[in-house]
C-alpha cells in the first residue's frame, strides 16, 4: 500500500486476515503507482514528483534501492517485456 504524500509503503501480510502483519517502509514522497518485477520478489513504485523509483524487496521486507531518475517516472506495468538479448525490461 502506497501512502502517497508521506513517502511510506505498507507491506501487509494477509496470510492470517484476523491478525494482519503490517511492515512500514520509508521510501520517497509522492508515491504514485507501481508493480512487481518478473520474479514477483521486488515491487517497484514511482515517486513521480520526487523523480525516484523505490524498489522494495518483499522477501526481506525492506527498501532495496531508491533510484534517481529523470523527470516524473511512470513505470507502468504495460511497459514490461523480455528482450531476447538482455532479458526482462521494465
Amino acid at each position: 500500500v502506497n501512502v502517497k504524500e508521506t513517502g511510506q509503503i505498507l507491506l501487509v501480510n494477509y496470510e492470517d486476515v484476523e491478525n494482519l502483519k503490517v511492515t512500514q517502509i520509508g521510501a520517497a514522497r509522492f508515491l504514485h503507482d507501481g508493480g512487481w518485477d518478473v520474479t514477483l520478489r521486488y515491487f517497484l513504485t514511482a515517486a513521480n514528483q520526487s523523480n525516484k523509483i523505490a524498489v522494495i524487496d518483499s522477501r526481506d521486507q525492506k527498501l532495496t534501492a531508491l533510484i534517481d531518475v529523470e523527470k516524473i517516472p511512470h513505470p507502468g506495468r504495460g511497459a514490461n517485456f523480455t528482450d531476447p538479448k538482455y532479458g526482462p525490461v521494465w
